[in-house]
């Protein structure tokens, strides 16, 4: 257990074991991928690294004292951004309640008498940051295709405690919070954590016990067509627009091996603009798009960076306005903020129809028939049941020995017959049977 001294002169334990407890109860031995440990510097910035869970154990202490933090989910690579998760290990809600005046036992009383397997599951534990608290379910590691539905999972918890002080900037996925057995220097607490229990839950039962139903939705001014159900509206189907359009975009400049030089602008203003969609996060989207900036090949500097893609925030604040949404959708758009096509995208930044092949929803017309008929083509075969080349060549041969047998007694019964007549005994067309003659001479 090691000593910090603050700079109030209050002297706080650092506590080693609690650090360890907290992130390896998180972490456990399903942890797949990179976990980050984060540390805030005097300029209020974070300095970070990343561990593998085989290598947490020993390296904790190193980072142990004032505002440490870590990880909820993996990465699948040293980097901390929404485009890099591995696994989705965790559920969480901030509550800032001091904010309020609540204190933190009074809130968690609260939650335990009204709240928790009613309208809530009981999370797994409880972080008591110093000031707030935040509640923390384990579940099932999912990847990162499950994404939309954890968010929706968020954004369902998010709304049941927003009277409480939840913080809707801190429900991202990349999101870090603080390590037990740390010290916040904001009130010289050290952080504690409550471990109620150590069921991890499914993401589907969640959603399936707490979250409203789908309905199905049907544009007001548009019918849907005859013999075909009408269109689910999936809460969470922009979110994973969004999410995929950001991951296509690191995407294509790690194709091009950073040199963009000629689309730096135009990349980082979207990658700004979709980061803000997805993080609700202005601040974090800053952060993760100067981030990303310097994979360039050429990285501008931080204040051409601010520079370009400062419209990028302007539109994501008129996307969260009223007023502004309402005037966008009089003029026939769907919305305020950017709703731009995949032509314009491609045209934009000159993406190749080879360079569409390595992505997943920035793709035009020829790349979408394409990948369609391949689809349509898995679909038949599996329809028809999967088969092995050979089995289909050797039962093919199968039919036509039959063929060959049924005709040559059909001949011999029927010597004068002609190729009509003999197609029809056969169920056959007339070009078969003259096909199967020939092999019949041979």
């Amino acid at each position: 257990m090691g000593i910090l001294q603050l700079q109030s002169k209050t002297t706080v334990k650092v506590d080693v074991e609690k650090a360890k407890r907290h992130v390896l109860f998180t972490h456990d031995g399903t942890a797949d991928g990179f976990i980050t440990i984060a540390k805030k510097t005097q300029n209020g910035r974070f300095q970070q690294y990343h561990y593998k869970p085989e290598q947490l154990a020993e390296h904790l202490s190193k980072w142990l004292g004032e505002d440490v933090f870590f990880s909820q989910n993996t990465f699948y690579k040293p980097l901390r951004r929404i485009e890099t998760i591995r696994q989705l290990r965790t559920l969480y809600i901030d509550l800032d309640c001091y904010n309020l005046d609540f204190p933190a036992d009074w809130v968690l009383g609260k939650l335990e008498l009204e709240s928790f397997n009613e309208e809530l599951p009981e999370p797994n534990l409880v972080i008591f940051s110093g000031r707030g608290l935040v509640l923390i379910w384990l579940i099932d590691p999912v990847p990162y295709k499950a994404l939309p539905l954890w968010q929706a999972v968020q954004n369902y918890f998010l709304d049941k405690l927003s009277d409480l002080g939840a913080d809707s900037k801190s429900i991202d996925a990349p999101r870090i919070f603080r390590m037990a057995g740390s010290v916040n220097t904001k009130n010289g607490a050290q952080v504690d954590v409550e471990y109620r229990h150590d069921y991890r839950y499914t993401l589907r039962d969640i959603q399936d016990e707490y979250l409203p139903e789908l309905k199905p939705y049907v544009h007001p001014e548009r019918k849907a067509k005859r013999g075909r159900p009408p269109k689910v509206a999936q809460l969470f189907n922009i979110y994973r627009l969004h999410c995929t359009r950001l991951k296509d975009l690191v995407t294509l400049v790690r194709l091009r091996d950073g040199a963009v030089a000629n689309y730096r602008e135009i990349i980082l203003f979207l990658y700004r603009y979709w980061s803000c969609c997805v993080l609700k996060d202005k601040e974090e989207a800053l952060k993760h798009t100067l981030d990303f900036n310097e994979e360039f090949a050429k990285p501008l500097s931080e204040r051409e960076v601010i520079t370009a893609t400062r419209s990028a925030e302007k539109a994501w604040d008129a996307k969260n306005n009223e007023e502004a949404n309402t005037i966008a959708k009089l003029k026939g758009f769907p919305g305020a903020g950017y709703n731009i096509s995949n032509e314009k995208l491609i045209k934009w930044l000159d993406i190749t129809e080879e360079e569409q092949r390595e992505l997943d929803t920035i793709i035009g017309t020829h790349e979408y028939n394409r990948r369609k008929r391949i689809r349509d083509r898995q679909y038949k075969r599996e329809k028809r049941g999967s088969v092995t080349r050979n089995k289909y060549i050797a039962t093919e041969k199968e039919k036509t020995e039959d063929k060959l047998f049924l005709l040559e007694q059909a001949m011999k019964k029927y010597p004068n017959a002609k190729g009509k007549e003999l197609a029809k005994l056969l169920s056959v067309t007339p070009a078969r049977i003259s096909q199967l003659k020939r092999q019949l001479k041979n």
